[in-house]
C-alpha cells in the first residue's frame, strides 16, 4: 500500500516533545517555547505537538546561516 503523502520519509516524524528536545538538545520547556512562538517548524499530530527531522534540521541550518550572517 503507498502512503498518501509521498514526501514521508521513514523514521523522520518526532512525536511529543520530549523526543523534539532530544533531537534538538534543548529541554521540552524550550520545544514548548519554540512552538508556542511560532520559531520551529512543528504541527499537531493526535493532540501532541510533532515535527520532522528533516524540518527541524533545515530550520537549524537556516538558523545558524542568519547568525553567521550577522555577525
Amino acid at each position: 500500500m503507498q502512503a498518501a503523502n509521498d514526501n514521508v520519509v521513514e523514521g523522520d516524524l518526532l512525536m511529543g516533545a520530549n523526543a523534539i528536545a532530544r533531537f534538538l538538545g534543548v529541554t521540552p520547556r524550550q520545544v514548548y517555547r519554540l512552538t508556542y512562538d511560532g520559531l520551529a517548524p512543528h504541527f499537531k499530530l493526535g493532540g501532541s505537538v510533532a515535527a520532522r527531522k528533516s524540518s527541524l534540521s533545515k530550520w537549524m541550518a537556516e538558523q545558524e546561516a542568519a547568525a553567521g550572517a550577522a555577525a
